[in-house]
């Protein structure tokens, strides 16, 4: 019996460390992947933001799958949705892992979702979808249809065409209590209209504020949170 308790002990150990150590290397693992677009070019041309990764960050990588499980389980928790070259995204990850730390939020899971979604272009004034979502892709749809914003496509003259879809767009956040998305935000500042540009103080304290918006919400596990509460 002695000896049946000692490796239940170890066994219980090693997968302790397990864990710890897929924490630590998701965490390094996000960092490395976001800091090594700094200053580095867009596709367009522009100079991609250089940001700073804390090496303790509380990201821990899922695959669109994992989410739906964890939906399914009826689990509490928050999703990031985002991309590492997605300038809006680098615009706002700064704030959210300053924010996630002052709040002692210690885990925020997330989905990279530059090449699970569908695209659509627009031809002859006319969308075209070009490419199908992936199935896990459009299970989350219809489970947070209801904070997700309407999918529109702008065309070369600045005009928005209904997709008469929801989307995920980069960045989303999404808090889920009990397997329910209650609330979505994006993290950036309204008054950010190009996201290469700098980042003034009011932008950081807006999208700070949007975070702790939504730290509330998850803690408080309410229903009534609102995409225009707070």
């Amino acid at each position: 019996m002695k000896k049946l308790g000692k490796i239940l002990l170890i066994v219980i150990l090693l997968f302790g460390l397990t864990a710890c150590h897929k924490d630590k290397s998701d965490a390094s693992k996000f960092k490395k992947e976001y800091e090594s677009l700094n200053g580095t070019k867009s596709q367009s041309g522009k100079t991609i933001r250089t940001v700073s990764i804390d090496k303790e960050n509380p990201m821990i990588y899922k695959t669109a799958d994992e989410i739906v499980e964890m939906i399914e389980g009826n689990e509490s928790f928050v999703v990031y949705f985002g991309f590492a070259s997605c300038p809006w995204c680098r615009s706002m990850i700064e704030t959210l892992l300053k924010s996630a730390k002052d709040n002692n939020i210690k885990t925020i899971y997330y989905v990279d979702v530059l090449n699970i979604r569908d695209k659509y272009e627009v031809k002859d004034g006319k969308l075209e979808k070009t490419e199908e979502g992936t199935d896990s892709y459009n299970e989350l749809i219809d489970l947070f249809a209801e904070v997700l914003d309407d999918y529109k496509v702008k065309t070369e003259d600045g005009e928005e065409l209904d997709t008469k879809e929801k989307r995920i767009y980069a960045p989303n956040v999404v808090a889920v209590v009990n397997g329910k998305a209650i609330k979505m935000i994006e993290g950036t500042s309204s008054k950010l209209e190009d996201p290469y540009s700098e980042l003034t103080e009011d932008m950081k304290t807006e999208s700070y504020n949007s975070f702790k918006c939504l730290w509330e919400c998850l803690e408080q596990e309410s229903t009534i949170c609102t995409k225009n509460a707070c």
